[in-house]
């Protein structure tokens, strides 16, 4: 009994080590482990959110506004708000920090003339960018990444950027989905990127510096990344032994940051993508739907996933409050999944299935599918009953040529 006890304790002890020490440490665990040298006598603004966070869970801004070397003088909030509180599409207006004191404004939508207005306003010599992505083109936080780099560029004082590395939470090594087309030019991607780019925020903010900064803003910024530690390509987020703070509501885990990349297609279709659940983009569904779609379903190969059918009631968002039918995708084995083929595989089997149902959901004169692939070919290729494959088939050129591009800002 004394031998086994002993056993469990040292497994105890191990397990609070691996909790103490995670494998990755972040750019802004470098960067307290450096005492902040890289901000000292500067007067500093953070983009930052909940995911903000240290190693220890204290979140930067509180620790950034005791440290005595520097001053915090702004926070600036992307889509869901500083506090990560708002829906998608939405963001909080400008408010005091209660803890702080400290002024938080809104930058989610703001174009880089409003944000260079308002960093010029701001008394601030470095804008430092802490956010956790989750590794998807239509995912906002680059783009308000972005933006932010093209108006610290236009400003008429000089400013820094400092941009604090975080893992991409679904690895580096894989690449995948079609180029943006510059006509689908949107929040939910501004420039010709890979929908799964494969890249940190670090990484992504470098390329973004040397291909297309200069582009909209005539000039590059003074740019510095904060590295992380520890950290390797193939790592998905846990393997890292850091802790998940979702970076918005309807990312409440790193398996829901998986799905995202492919059954995020679904808020441009009149089903649901499982948001208003526990499980968003793990569940599909409509009123429609039926016992054959999941018949159809497990009939289909798609490595690493597994169907059921799932009956389920969506507390807001589509068919709120209305029971509907649909499934439950199941991810069974994370090296050999690929979202964004079987989201391809399901949208296939729908539109087989139901053709006189399903409907792609247009914003405005532009179909939303459209503006979240960046072109017009993959909803036209599923609308005349391509396969999945043969959809995938259409973009490995593009792969060819942005991976060849991406290398020279890997960091890892």
């Amino acid at each position: 009994m004394g031998q086994r006890n002993s056993r469990n304790s040292g497994v105890m002890q191990q397990q609070q080590q691996r909790l103490k020490k995670p494998l990755v440490c972040t750019g802004v665990d470098q960067l307290l482990l450096s005492n902040f040298a890289c901000l000292h006598g500067s007067k500093v603004g953070v983009v930052t959110n909940a995911t903000g966070v240290f190693q220890d869970m204290k979140h930067l801004v509180d620790v950034l506004s005791n440290v005595r070397e520097l001053k915090v003088v702004a926070i600036f909030g992307p889509e869901h708000g500083f506090r990560g509180a708002a829906q998608a599409g939405s963001s909080e207006d400008f408010t005091l920090d209660a803890k702080t004191g400290l002024p938080i404004y809104d930058v989610y939508m703001k174009s880089s003339h409003q944000l260079s207005t308002l960093f010029e306003k701001v008394d601030m010599n470095i804008l430092l960018f802490d956010i956790q992505d989750v590794g998807a083109r239509f995912y906002t936080f680059i783009w308000t990444l972005y933006d932010c780099m093209v108006a610290v560029a236009m400003a008429s004082k000089h400013i820094k950027m400092v941009v604090a590395d975080r893992p991409n939470p679904v690895g580096g090594a894989i690449i995948d989905g079609p180029l943006l087309n510059d006509f689908f030019s949107s929040f939910v991607g501004r420039k010709a990127i890979l929908l799964r780019h494969g890249m940190t925020i670090g990484e992504i903010a470098q390329l973004f510096n040397a291909e297309f900064v200069a582009v909209d803003a005539g000039k590059q910024v003074e740019l510095e990344v904060l590295c992380m530690k520890g950290w390797e390509r193939t790592m998905i987020f846990s393997e890292t032994g850091l802790l998940w703070v979702p970076p918005s509501p309807n990312m409440p885990s790193p398996t829901a940051a998986a799905f995202y990349l492919g059954t995020a297609l679904f808020e441009g279709t009149n089903c649901s993508e499982g948001r208003g659940t526990t499980l968003p983009f793990e569940m599909i569904g409509a009123p429609w739907l039926d016992y054959h779609l999941i018949s159809d379903l497990q009939q289909e190969d798609c490595p690493g996933a597994l169907f059921r059918e799932a009956w389920f009631t969506p507390s807001f968002s589509k068919f709120s409050g209305k029971l509907i039918n649909g499934i439950q995708v199941h991810l069974c084995d994370v090296a050999k999944f690929n979202s964004l083929r079987t989201a391809l595989t399901i949208l296939s089997s729908i539109i087989k299935l139901y053709p006189h149902n399903f409907e792609w959901r247009k914003d405005g004169s532009l179909y939303w599918i459209d503006k979240l692939v960046g072109n017009t070919s993959v909803r036209e290729d599923l609308s005349k009953g391509a396969s999945a494959d043969e959809v995938i088939a259409t973009w490995q050129d593009d792969i060819l040529w942005f991976g060849a591009m991406r290398q020279k800002y890997l960091l890892y």
